[in-house]
């Protein structure tokens, strides 16, 4: 699922150095045929999902100033995530909140939590 101007995901404004994740629909079969209960894949420690949305990243803090009296402007800068959107993430699912928007399932997971990233262009197809 992508983000478009017509979708209310865009709404969404991820903070801090989290990321929001659509978790890839796990198979419901073992190798041999036969069908597991959703709870199986719920337990599973190492989870994948692909990368919705993500946060601006960690604040870094600003240097002291010399001149207290002087006037400067509170301008956060952070540092990136490397995450970015579209990506497949593999992430540790005891770190992630789950959550419901828009009858969907998404997660937020803390980039710290992610293990690896695939990027590819057509990942989506």
């Amino acid at each position: 699922m992508e983000i478009t101007a017509d979708n209310r995901l865009r709404r969404l404004i991820v903070v801090g150095d989290r990321v929001l994740v659509k978790p890839k629909n796990p198979s419901d079969r073992t190798n041999s045929g036969l069908y597991l209960p959703p709870t199986v894949h719920e337990k599973e420690q190492v989870q994948s999902g692909y990368v919705i949305k993500v946060g601006p990243g960690y604040p870094i803090p600003t240097p002291a100033e010399d001149e207290p009296w002087k006037e400067t402007e509170e301008k956060v800068k952070y540092m990136p995530l490397q995450a970015q959107e579209g990506d497949l993430a593999i992430y540790l699912q005891r770190n992630a909140v789950e959550l419901e928007y828009e009858g969907e399932k998404y997660l937020i997971v803390p980039q710290s939590a992610i293990l690896l990233l695939e990027r590819s262009e057509n990942l989506f197809e």
